[in-house]
């Protein structure tokens, strides 16, 4: 995430002093990647070379860093998404101004980070300063910025990882059911990929309520049955999220205007199975 971001912000004449990491060796490979003149220090020389510091770091270091950073002025942010500015507490104690700037993007390597942050969503919060410059940063990323109260933040971190990892356990539970009806992975994700793919962009394009289909939306309690009866071929995780997720779809179908007998038909089936 740091290089990504560090990357990007290069790329658009943000001036981008140094890195500093656990080792010097990563802090290093770190700069090169982020610009030529980059330079790589120490934790212990940060302070004395910028007056902002971007801290990315897995949400289970951040608070030993913030503890440990001999910052005593300037502006610190960090990119966990479930903490707010107060995690930055106790630089936040010697004058820093503290804020949380958290990209709503899946970074799987630093060059494809760089490109796929272009356009994102960004969650902030902060004081004065520290805000201001994760508009900075938002804006050169040419993103849109969410305000989130702290306090708010665990819950849209729980919507984003909603939104990304567990779009991937489903895929990932699909694959599994293929293989139990004896497709191969490669097989199985070459014939899923335009389904979900469809299924994504008609959701994000009309809303979830308009994109539904399906046995559910129908109404189909036979198909749905016949799931119920072929999941025990299935590991009970999958069963388990087969019924969760059937809840919810059958949540969205009543909005669509399900008639209730149908759906208290699946319901209770549904419900048998979870009890």
């Amino acid at each position: 995430m740091g290089q990504a971001i560090g990357r990007l912000l290069y790329e658009n004449n943000q001036p981008v002093v140094c890195v500093a990491g656990r080792t010097l060796e990563r802090a290093r490979a770190a700069a090169i990647f982020i610009g030529s003149d980059v330079e790589a220090v120490s934790l212990a020389e940060l302070p004395e070379r910028t007056p902002r510091v971007l801290i990315c770091v897995p949400d289970s270091a951040l608070d030993s860093l913030a503890g440990g950073l001999e910052l005593r002025a300037g502006i610190a942010l960090h990119t966990c998404g479930a903490r707010g500015a107060d995690a930055l507490e106790p630089l936040a104690g010697h004058g820093v101004s503290c804020g949380a700037i958290h990209p709503l993007q899946t970074i799987t390597d630093p060059l494809t980070g760089a490109r796929v942050l272009r356009g994102a969503a960004f969650a902030i919060s902060g004081d004065g300063p520290a805000l201001a410059w994760a508009e900075q940063i938002v804006h050169a990323a040419h993103g849109r910025a969410l305000r989130i109260a702290d306090s708010e933040r665990p819950l849209y971190h729980a919507a984003a990882v909603m939104a990304s990892n567990y779009l991937v356990a489903l895929i990932a539970a699909a694959e599994e059911l293929m293989a139990a009806a004896g497709i191969a992975p490669a097989d199985a994700r070459y014939a899923l990929a335009p389904l979900a793919s469809a299924s994504l962009e008609n959701t994000l394009r009309a809303g979830p309520a308009a994109a539904l289909t399906g046995p559910i939306e129908r109404g189909d309690a036979s198909t749905v049955a016949a799931h119920l009866e072929a999941l025990s071929a299935a590991s009970d995780t999958v069963k388990r999220l087969y019924l969760a997720a059937s809840l919810q779809t059958l949540a969205l179908a009543r909005k669509r205007g399900l008639p209730e007998d149908r759906a208290a038909g699946i319901e209770r089936l549904l419900r048998e199975k979870i009890n």
